[in-house]
């Protein structure tokens, strides 16, 4: 079974959140557990947390199918030690969130050494942050999410992702979000289905399709290795369809969450349809 959902806004209240995306027809879902611009938020309450665990049953939604992200100002490879630190704590505030909401995922982008570390050095940081996070929290797995590669950010090669995975100590507690438009502006070909035989081979030999708890499904205003991070509708842009029609006819994409964050939400329903068909050919 897929799960095909959409990144759904959690504006008033987290269990907002599931209704929003039963209404698009979803079985999947992605959401913020706090403001992603803020470092601060105000801690769960129990009654948020049992009205989010009481729309989840309502509507049918399980914890494998939501992939919660954290706050875009988390760097887990700062290379300067008060933003390191601050990066740490507000990830143990996300991890701790999604346990106490009973969610078992949290994507995240693994960060940047914003040109002052070498890469390499950043890349260990990133790891030694997910153990010292996973160390004080349980049954949250960690997912890394795959970048453009824009600027000096971390996580656009897969090479870049094992490294990260080798260095986690507690292997069972990690794992990879792949974003189809990110890959593409990285330099990973997913134009026809050939391209893609070709970048999910590479993918299993350097990462393993056992680390892949979800996906974002978008399409590409960017060009092909750009490295610039510029999202389109699925059926729009310079991805072209190819990669969608092969993620939705294989197995090794099944129940997972495959989540849109495409840049016309209005049109999110639709785009879930479109997919679901493709997975019933």
């Amino acid at each position: 079974m897929k799960f095909i959902g959409a990144h759904v806004s959690a504006a008033g209240g987290v269990e907002l959140a599931i209704e929003r995306a039963a209404a698009l027809g979803a079985n999947a879902l992605a959401l913020f557990t706090k403001n992603q611009r803020q470092w601060q938020a105000p801690a769960l309450t129990s009654q948020t947390i049992r009205a989010f665990h009481d729309a989840c049953v309502r509507f049918g939604f399980q914890a494998e199918q939501i992939l919660p992200h954290d706050s875009y100002l988390i760097n887990l490879g700062h290379p300067e030690p008060e933003g390191l630190a601050k990066s740490r704590e507000a990830f143990l505030d996300e991890l701790q969130r999604c346990e106490q909401l009973g969610l078992c995922y949290l994507n995240f982008h693994p960060g940047s050494h914003l040109g002052k570390i070498p890469e390499a050095v950043s890349l260990k940081l990133v790891s030694e942050s997910i153990n010292w996070a996973l160390e004080q929290t349980q049954g949250v797995t960690a997912v890394i999410e795959n970048t453009a590669g824009q600027g000096t950010n971390l996580g656009w090669s897969f090479e870049h992702l094992a490294t990260i995975i080798d260095g986690v100590e507690d292997k069972a507690r990690i794992g990879v979000c792949l974003d189809t438009c990110h890959a593409f502006a990285a330099g990973y070909d997913l134009r026809t289905h050939d391209g893609c035989e070709q970048v999910f081979a590479e993918f299993e030999r350097r990462v393993g399709f056992q680390y892949l708890k979800g996906m974002h499904l978008n399409g590409a205003k960017s060009s092909f290795g750009s490295r610039v991070d510029r999202h389109h509708s699925l059926q729009q842009g310079n991805l072209g369809e190819a990669v969608f029609h092969y993620i939705m006819a294989d197995s090794r994409f099944d129940r997972i969450p495959l989540i849109l964050e495409t840049v016309e939400p209005e049109i999110w329903a639709d785009e879930i349809a479109w997919l679901r068909s493709l997975a019933a050919d």
